[in-house]
C-alpha cells in the first residue's frame, strides 16, 4: 500500500466519521430533561453522592468481555493465514483457546454467567 493511498484512506475516514457526528448533532432529536444529566448505574437512580461503595465484582464482566470479544479480533487474522502457516498456526490457536477457556472457566466458577 502506497503512502498516498494510506493518506487518502485516513482522510476519507475522518470525513465520514466527522460527517456522521455533525449530522447527528444537527438532525438528532434533543431533549433538555434534567434527569439526563444525573449519573446512574444500570438504570438505578443515585441515592447518595459519588463516594458510595460499589461491588468490585464488576471485573468478572470485563473478563467475560475479553473472552468473547477479544477472541474474535485474533481469530480473523489467524483464519486468513492458517493455510500458509499450517500446523504452527493451529498449535498457536489451540494455546490461545486454552487460555481463553481458563478465563471463561474462572468466570463460570465465580457464577458471573448467571442472571440474578
Amino acid at each position: 500500500m502506497s503512502s498516498e493511498s494510506l493518506v487518502l484512506f485516513f482522510i476519507i475516514g475522518v470525513v465520514l466519521v466527522g460527517g456522521a457526528v455533525l449530522f447527528s448533532n444537527y438532525f438528532a432529536p434533543k431533549s433538555s430533561n434534567p434527569a439526563k444529566l444525573e449519573p446512574y448505574e444500570c438504570g438505578i437512580p443515585v441515592k447518595d453522592g459519588s463516594w458510595i461503595q460499589f461491588n468490585v465484582g464488576y471485573y468478572l464482566f470485563s473478563i467475560i468481555y475479553l473472552v468473547f470479544d477479544v477472541e474474535i479480533v485474533f481469530i480473523y487474522p489467524w483464519g486468513t493465514v492458517m493455510k500458509d502457516v499450517g500446523l504452527t498456526a493451529f498449535i498457536e490457536i489451540v494455546i490461545f483457546f486454552v487460555i481463553l477457556g481458563l478465563g471463561l472457566a474462572y468466570a463460570w466458577k465465580k457464577k458471573a454467567l448467571t442472571w440474578v
